[in-house]
């Protein structure tokens, strides 16, 4: 049987205990369901492996940045996921400002979720949509930009 590119998931990722213990922190700390954590935790791993996929700047939605906070507290895991899936460290760079750039908060959760589907990932489009306005509060290590490079391509 084969699986179909829009069949993958950002929890396919990573160990189903290490997915178990993130999605519990985020449910705690939120106070949201599991269910709803771990769809937090599915599209935040998702869009990491977007990140190591492209040079395009792309920032994850307020909802979705707090699984990648909630990832880079366990860092030795975290640092093993970046190796693995880009070749080095996926730096967490904030957006102190309210500035995008050029790009309109809703045109970056596009460009993202444009991404993550063109890695082959389901897109959970209401954790990115959902008051797109405020995002792009953090991006990919700035991938693209000047005070950052972009990550070495996945090794094979």
């Amino acid at each position: 049987m084969s699986v179909a590119a829009e069949d993958l998931t950002g929890q396919g990722l990573i160990p189903e205990g290490l997915f178990r213990r993130l999605r519990a922190r985020i449910s705690k700390e939120n106070v949201v369901s599991l269910e709803y954590a771990g769809q937090i935790m599915d599209q935040a791993l998702a869009f990491l492996a977007a990140c190591a996929r492209t040079s395009r700047p792309l920032a994850p939605s307020e909802t979705v940045d707090i699984g990648w906070h909630t990832f880079i507290l366990h860092t030795h895991e975290y640092a093993e996921f970046c190796e693995r899936i880009s070749g080095g460290f996926i730096h967490h760079v904030p957006n102190d400002s309210d500035e995008t750039g050029d790009v309109r908060p809703v045109d970056m959760m596009r460009r993202t979720t444009d991404a993550i589907r063109a890695a082959g990932f389901v897109v959970d489009d209401p954790l990115w949509f959902t008051g797109a306005a405020k995002c792009a509060k953090c991006s990919q290590c700035k991938n693209g930009c000047t005070d950052d490079p972009p990550p070495s391509p996945a090794r094979s």
